[in-house]
């Protein structure tokens, strides 16, 4: 006798929705951002306020604000600031927009860079977003948590930004486009990463690329800028020119921000459409296969470092070669903008004088430019640290002080390089468009007698990374960014001396302007020396992967 039974239906697995879980990951990101997030916009704003209380002390008179106005309008102050719009007629409000407003555009830029690889890329590299994936949570419940966060984010840094400038007297429209402006072009750069964040299968390189499109951008608009006062053709082919050209409290356009709204738009949804064509945890540009056999070189600490920070090294050192050798190209314009100055000012600038203060000028920005490669070469140890690789190394003979003395020997050498072959070869650009080859010696001497600051900023990330490894980026990256606000902006804003005292690179002598003095600069390695030293000692002490 046999029992007839029903047939079993086995129900199929519900596949989450593409959202699925999206509040939840946008609330997880904002939890674990509530110190990152609230700096940067508490930055943004500090930055507004006090330029805003700056300025009248500077220059109390119009006498004295039209006195300044040269530095912004010429064509070397452009390539730096903006388009110098309204600078007939100069205003605080209007020096505001012409000098510092773009520096709020590029900090919009990369915290918005930073936040979309974070939450996307990074998450998926240390393994985080596999564990999230396993519960319900949808397919582009990743990035669309990561937009809507830089969404939240940049919206509030135009509210601190719009209204603590209005809270400064300045024009209300032109400050709604200031704000506008800085949430429009990091909703752009988040757009960028957005896509970036596709192409490659680790977080350093998807963020690199971003910061490339960022300093491609920043370039075209620098030549742009430079060719002529309001911009030109080659302005509005860079995302951070459409913002300048908006002109706050001059002319007031709002047609530009359509720009950066189209660029936001555009790549997100390519950022969409890549997800969507490639595997979890995979990238689009495929990894390339290392070799079968590694070399010799690469079983010694020296020889790993040195393979792990090339990547971080040639692009820097390519990035900061590049703009070296068009800041070079540029010495002529320059000379004969100084030609064009009124008499007053012809007076007292001389073309020595003007090619010595140049010179001086190159010296420092790249010594800013090389001191953030030194960071981003410290920053390649805790990631190895977090990812659990260098567990593996130090599971073999290899001791810990030769680990991070590998490291810290391939950045110094790497910022070494990078500063000699820089200058070198922005002396070369200038004394081809001069044809003054005295230049050469000028120009390197000017970059090698600061490179002094770097290697302390690179032996504060080591002393920080050994005894408090959490510290390393924000107090580096801090150091750095005060490092350009004192150089280029301490005198306009008359900054306390206590303050600019904390900048490693205000303790050194700036050739050819100044007479180099060998005490401060010895002085300055031996305290790099120590701070690496005391790196060396605590990271001996401290349990590994705390960071």
């Amino acid at each position: 006798m046999t029992t007839a039974t029903a047939p079993t239906h086995h129900a199929k697995p519900r596949t989450p929705h593409t959202l699925t879980g999206t509040g939840t990951l946008v609330r997880f990101g904002l939890r674990r951002d509530r110190v990152k997030l609230p700096a940067w916009i508490a930055g943004l704003g500090i930055f507004v306020i006090y330029i805003g209380t700056a300025l009248p002390v500077l220059a109390p008179t119009k006498s004295d604000l039209a006195a300044l106005v040269p530095i912004f309008t010429q064509p070397v102050g452009r390539m730096f600031t903006g388009p110098a719009f309204g600078m007939e007629a100069p205003t605080y409000e209007r020096f505001f927009a012409a000098g510092y407003a773009p520096y709020l555009f590029l900090l919009a830029a990369l915290m918005n860079i930073f936040l979309v690889t974070r939450h996307t890329r990074l998450e998926e590299e240390t393994g985080r977003a596999e564990l999230i994936r396993a519960n319900v949570a949808g397919r582009y419940s990743l990035l669309t948590a990561a937009i809507i966060i830089a969404i939240v984010t940049d919206a509030l840094s135009f509210l601190v930004v719009t209204g603590l400038a209005i809270a400064n007297g300045f024009a209300v429209t032109g400050s709604v486009l200031v704000g506008l402006g800085t949430a429009l072009t990091g909703l752009a750069f988040a757009g960028v990463t957005a896509v970036t964040a596709q192409l490659s299968e680790f977080s350093r390189p998807a963020a690199g690329m971003a910061g490339a499109v960022l300093g491609a951008a920043f370039g075209l608009r620098a030549v742009g800028d430079m060719a002529a006062t309001g911009g030109s053709a080659a302005s509005w082919l860079s995302p951070l020119g459409w913002a300048t050209q908006t002109a706050p409290y001059v002319h007031d356009r709002w047609s530009p921000l359509l720009l950066l709204v189209a660029l936001a738009v555009a790549g997100t949804a390519v950022g969409y459409a890549l997800l969507g064509r490639r595997d979890f945890g995979a990238s689009l540009v495929a990894v390339r296969p290392g070799r079968p056999h590694a070399r010799p070189r690469l079983g010694t600490p020296s020889g790993l470092a040195l393979r792990l920070q090339r990547g971080g090294l040639l692009g820097w050192g390519a990035g900061v070669l590049a703009l070296g050798i068009v800041d070079g190209a540029f010495t002529q314009a320059m000379i004969d903008a100084g030609d064009d100055m009124p008499p007053a000012l012809a007076e007292m600038f001389s073309t020595d004088a003007l090619l010595e203060g140049y010179a001086s000028f190159l010296g420092a920005f790249v010594t800013v430019l090389v001191a953030a490669y030194a960071v981003s070469g410290i920053r390649t140890l805790q990631v190895e640290e977090s990812s659990g690789r260098a567990d593996t190394v130090l599971a073999t003979p290899v001791g810990r002080a030769a680990w991070l003395g590998a490291h810290l020997a391939a950045v110094t050498g790497g910022v070494l390089v990078i500063t000699l072959v820089t200058g070198l070869c922005t002396g070369l650009a200038a004394a081809a468009v001069t044809g003054d080859a005295s230049i050469i010696g000028q120009i390197t001497g000017a970059h090698l007698a600061l490179t002094p600051a770097s290697l302390v900023v690179s032996g504060l990330g080591a002393a920080l990374y050994g005894w408090a490894p959490r510290l390393t980026a924000p107090v580096c990256w801090a150091l750095v960014v005060w490092m350009g606000i004192v150089e280029f902006f301490g005198e306009l804003l008359d900054l306390p001396a206590a303050l600019t005292a904390l900048s490693p690179l205000h303790q050194l002598a700036g050739p050819p302007v100044e007479d180099f003095t060998v005490t401060p600069f010895v002085l300055a390695l031996l305290f790099a020396a120590s701070l690496a030293v005391i790196g060396l000692a605590g990271y001996r002490r401290r349990q590994i992967a705390v960071v």
